[in-house]
């Protein structure tokens, strides 16, 4: 918007082609008209909306873990908010106009916190995961008093089953007990850590499995 001091001859009210002019507060002003857009589904905007549902699919189920997971980054937003930026950014994969979640980019918790050492999971006793991990407790910022996140995300039935304060990391595993009904369904293994102090660690995806 422009002011005009002393107004254009006598001050502009109304449009003229794409000029509009009026007044506010006895003060003479002139707008460009905004451009229309003429077809608001444009193959960008279409694909950006496919990436977004995709990421948020993903997230909603996830909510309470990336809630702990991207604590520190909710300033001036919210936890979840800062965990759709980072995986729609660095974690969606697929051409034009299908679009999904590359889990193995896809941090559901980031941090600054040591890193689960070799995780790995054992689904061979129906209704529960076995996690394992080395004991990098006495590494870099790790402690012994660290504890473990552990989550299985089931696509298709988009939902999740979380422990968000698990085993000690010098225990080095924990069992998470997952529902019946997940026999047969392909789930995504995730674990990270939480210190006592609040600060986490990046999440390790740790690969793809049949539940029993």
């Amino acid at each position: 918007m422009g002011k005009i001091g002393q107004g254009i001859l006598g001050g502009l009210s109304g449009k003229v082609g794409n000029i509009i002019g009026g007044s506010w507060k006895g003060i003479d002003y002139i707008r460009i008209k905004p451009t229309s857009v003429a077809n608001p589904r444009t193959e960008g905007q279409v694909n950006q909306r496919n990436k977004f549902t995709a990421t948020l699919e993903f997230l909603q189920p996830n909510k309470d873990f990336v809630n702990v997971g991207y604590k520190s980054f909710a300033i001036k937003q919210t936890a979840f908010n800062a965990a759709m930026s980072y995986v729609l950014n660095n974690a969606i994969i697929g051409v034009s106009p299908d679009f999904s979640v590359d889990y193995s980019s896809a941090l559901l918790s980031k941090g600054i916190l040591s890193k689960a050492l070799n995780p790995t999971a054992d689904l061979s006793t129906a209704g529960q995961v076995s996690f394992s991990w080395g004991d990098n407790s006495t590494e870099n910022n790790a402690k012994p008093t660290d504890r473990a996140m552990l989550l299985v995300y089931n696509p298709i039935k988009n939902e999740s089953t979380y422990q968000l304060a698990g085993a000690d990391r010098i225990a080095g595993t924990d069992v998470l007990t997952i529902p019946n009904t997940y026999a047969g369904d392909t789930v995504e293994l995730f674990m990270a850590f939480v210190a006592l102090d609040g600060k986490v660690s990046n999440s390790s995806y740790i690969g793809s499995e049949i539940a029993n």
